[in-house]
């Protein structure tokens, strides 16, 4: 089964250092990039992340990447 592309670039946001966020994988959620509960019942579930340094991260909108939950550029090639 194939995640649902979200969009085909990365999603620019400002995380917090040590505090948890929950990367939206099947593409379904519509708090994007951010699981909202819409892969229940699929085989996806979120992926948690959390950051070490607080700053801008670029989160994977495709849904593709190899390095989740981190844009890796995987978009170019859909």
């Amino acid at each position: 089964m194939k995640p649902n592309i979200a969009q085909k670039s990365p999603f620019a946001v400002d995380l917090e250092s040590g505090k948890t966020y929950y990367w939206c994988a099947c593409g379904q959620s519509k708090k994007q990039p951010f699981c909202d509960g819409s892969h229940k019942g699929t085989a996806f579930a979120p992926v948690a992340y959390t950051p070490t340094k607080t700053g801008k991260y670029y989160l994977c909108g495709c849904k593709h990447t190899n390095t989740p939950p981190l844009c890796d550029g995987t978009h170019t090639k859909l």
